[in-house]
């Protein structure tokens, strides 16, 4: 129990807002987006490794005599070297005298599964935006950065894989600059060109940070800090290109700006080879220094519960099978405002229901461990939530409810059958377990019934992550029917039955009980609305939109 200060207000559970500001002050929570291939869950890797928390990095490809990553731990993740789901990892850091604690999300990079890494942007305070050096922007980078513009995160851009052969670095900041209208403000320059990195400039300093290879990247690289008067004897003409290049940047005004960086207006950037472990330090310390702390959450009624707030928290992310000696679920829970205790009795603002917290665990990977206490900014993993959802508050003392997670529209559709009728049961479980977790949707009917429902998804790769883990976690294999249907719209009750008996088009109902309209193909949606204008017709979230 914290004394009483003078001037300090005291929370309900005696700790002082004081204290809970002190706490959400030392957290950075970021999310680390890219196009698939970039290098993100190996810059996941390399930034726990310069953390001291791993003491070798893994490679995502499972070569021969390799790990795989801390973020990657399913089977279907291993065996494809791609993130398919987000994953938490939280471990401390201190730089320059300050003592943090990094909450970092790694998000599946994939399109098909931009639902859920837009979960995820709910529950982050900033992003990494990693680009690749030699591709530049890609399309699913383009499109989580406008998910970022939207929410208003500030975004810290990396340039990747420096040590290959890739585009000129000027080149790659007039794209940004161009394409998506961030200001870019290299923290670091490259000395050496793509595939021949030597190290970096420090824009801040002045000074070479010379690089040093490890054995295959799996041990944090040496750094060698070398004065700008010596520089040019240990890299030669690469320094004088890289000051060269600098001093365009400077004139250029392209210089860091804190107001324009958390206003989204403009972007750090760095210079990494993820793979080498090149350039990694020098972004822990860019995401302590600069990242912005937990500064509290607008509820659905737009107004803003502040980090000294009793305490809240929403869930953005359930998960099932993250050990198959366990068998509950784990609702990641991003912590708003107050302080949590394990064993605090909150109340699930959906039912108004008391939720017990005995089983709060601190989630790092596919690894988790029992959790105490947590901060404004932490992700707490809480074990056995059957009754939590993606979009759910928690609370303690005073009501808040925060804005739900959209769906976003399917562009996919399968008849899910169970392939062994005596498994009836397990197959009812599974596709409800898989609904409750975001992993499809499922959309039912009184015609198909609820041994053979739809499952609808943004990307036809969410079908075999289903039908993987119906098989390999619940032993109830599937067989899954492709549907003829293209595009999905809400229409209201009173007119469903109407759309229903239109050819090339089905009515089925969502776990939320929204009612789907589905079409052939677009060109069948725009001639029915056409013919039938007062039918009521709404578009759905799209994974571009969001």
């Amino acid at each position: 129990m914290s004394e009483n200060v003078p001037g300090v207000r005291t929370a309900a559970d005696g700790t002082t807002s004081g204290r809970i500001s002190d706490e959400a002050r030392r957290r950075r929570t970021f999310a680390v987006i890219s196009h698939p291939d970039a290098g993100k869950s190996t810059l996941t890797e390399a930034l726990v490794l310069h953390a001291r928390i791993i003491t070798e990095a893994g490679a995502i490809h499972g070569k021969a005599g390799r790990r795989s990553t801390v973020s990657d731990w399913m089977e279907m993740e291993k065996a494809r070297g791609i993130s398919i789901t987000s994953t938490a990892l939280q471990f401390p850091y201190s730089t320059g005298g300050q003592d943090c604690v990094i909450n970092l999300l790694d998000t599946p990079g994939h399109a098909d599964f931009s639902e859920d890494t837009y979960r995820v942007l709910t529950a982050v305070d900033c992003a990494v935006m990693l680009i690749d050096a030699a591709k530049g922007l890609e399309p699913q980078t383009l499109k989580l950065f406008q998910v970022c513009k939207h929410r208003g995160i500030p975004i810290i851009t990396v340039i990747n894989k420096w040590d290959r052969p890739g585009r000129h670095a000027l080149e790659l900041m007039d794209e940004i600059n161009e394409r998506i209208g961030l200001k870019t403000t290299p923290l670091t320059w490259p000395v050496g060109i793509a595939g021949d990195f030597k190290g970096v400039l420090d824009r801040r300093t002045g000074t070479f940070i010379r690089f040093t290879r490890t054995a295959g990247g799996a041990t944090a690289a040496p750094e060698e800090h070398i004065s700008p008067d010596r520089a040019h004897d240990a890299a030669g003409d690469d320094w004088d290109t890289a000051v060269e290049e600098s001093e365009l940047l400077e004139a250029d005004g392209a210089d860091y700006d804190e107001e324009t960086f958390l206003g989204g207006i403009s972007t750090p950037v760095l210079f990494t080879s993820a793979a080498l472990n090149f350039g990694v330090n020098q972004l822990l310390d860019v995401l302590v220094q600069l990242a912005p702390p937990p500064s509290g959450q607008p509820d659905v009624d737009g107004n803003r519960r502040s980090p000294e707030s009793p305490f809240s928290a929403f869930v953005f992310k359930v998960q099932a099978g993250m050990d198959s000696s366990h068998r509950d679920r784990i609702a990641y829970a991003r912590v708003v405002s107050g302080t949590f205790e394990r064993g605090d009795v909150l109340t699930h603002a959906a039912t108004g229901k008391p939720f017990v917290t005995k089983y709060a665990q601190s989630v790092f990977g596919q690894n988790r461990s029992t959790l105490d206490s947590a901060w404004p900014g932490d992700v707490i993993g809480l074990a056995n939530a059957n009754v939590l959802r993606p979009g759910d508050t928690l609370f303690r003392d005073v009501a808040v409810r925060y804005p739900p997670i959209p769906s976003f529209s399917p562009e996919h559709f399968s008849v899910a059958r169970g392939k062994d009728p005596s498994k009836h049961k397990q197959f009812r479980k599974g596709i409800e377990q898989l609904e409750q977790e975001g992993v499809v949707q499922v959309l039912r009917s009184d015609r198909r019934g609820d041994q053979s429902p739809v499952l609808a998804a943004v990307g036809p790769m969410q079908f075999e992550v289903a039908s993987h883990r119906m098989a390999a976690e619940l032993s109830a294999p599937i067989s899954l029917e492709p549907l003829p249907y293209q595009v999905a719209r809400a229409v209201h009750p009173d007119d469903a039955d109407f759309v229903n008996r239109q050819p090339s088009a089905e009515v089925l109902t969502r776990s939320d009980g929204v009612m789907l309209a589905l079409f052939s193909t677009r060109w069948r949606l725009e001639g029915f609305q056409r013919d039938h204008p007062k039918i009521r017709l709404s578009s759905l979230v799209a994974a571009g939109d969001a």
